[in-house]
């Protein structure tokens, strides 16, 4: 079965260590305010990359759609 172009992928479905804070905030389902909300309250965890872009780790991620009401 394909995946429609324009739907967002679940948060099992990642394999990857860590995310951008696009599909971070995609997989939660909430707006790029609350993520980054979330990020400075410590609920999300980031790294930031050599080159300076801020990622989510993927851990932090599913802790944060299972503490979702």
């Amino acid at each position: 079965m394909e995946r429609q172009e324009n739907q967002v992928q679940t948060v099992e479905e990642f394999t990857a260590r860590s995310l951008s804070l696009a599909q971070a905030r995609e997989a939660l389902g909430v707006s790029r305010r609350t993520l980054y909300y979330w990020i400075k309250r410590g609920r999300l965890q980031t790294r930031r990359t050599p080159m300076g872009s801020q990622r989510v780790l993927v851990e932090s991620v599913k802790a944060g759609s299972l503490q979702r009401h």
